[in-house]
């Protein structure tokens, strides 16, 4: 296990865990999909999301959600925890969060698909609930990213 590590370039898996104050997308590792031609959903719950209100400074919680089906790269779940976290004292909208989280995983595995929710709990009578999605370009699931988006509704 510790040699497979080392050959996937990762470090916060099995090392004592460093939390990061910030937003920091930096923290986020990956390794090879032992299954590339296959198709399959990956997700990933986060129950205890927080970040701070860019405006008030308060803090926000959600459950952020996290479904992709990986292509060559898969993201490592402590990374993962751990770029969570780093958005505890990070000040963004709602929106942004979700839109960032995406983006950030994009750039990181180059997914076939990813869609990520965050399901925040009301503040001041309302609650929001962000959903971004991607899909591969010039691929299929650049038109399932299309068809979901349409048809997306969380009740």
């Amino acid at each position: 296990m510790a040699d497979t590590r080392k050959e996937e370039g990762l470090k916060s898996l099995g090392a004592k865990t460093k939390y990061c104050m910030d937003y920091a997308p930096e923290v986020l590792e990956t390794f090879n999909n032992k299954h590339p031609d296959n198709d399959y959903w990956v997700q990933f719950n986060c129950p205890e999301f927080t970040s701070l209100c860019p405006i008030t400074g308060q803090p926000d919680f959600a459950e952020i959600k996290i479904m992709y089906i990986p292509a060559e790269k898969m993201v490592e779940s402590k990374s993962l925890k751990l770029y969570l976290f780093s958005f505890r004292n990070h000040g963004d909208f709602h929106e942004d969060c979700v839109n960032i989280i995406m983006k950030d995983l994009v750039r990181l595995m180059h997914p076939k698909y990813i869609e990520v929710v965050g399901l925040f709990t009301p503040r001041g009578g309302i609650s929001i609930f962000p959903y971004a999605n991607y899909g591969m370009p010039g691929t299929k699931y650049d038109h399932m990213a299309e068809a979901r988006f349409s048809q997306h509704q969380i009740l």
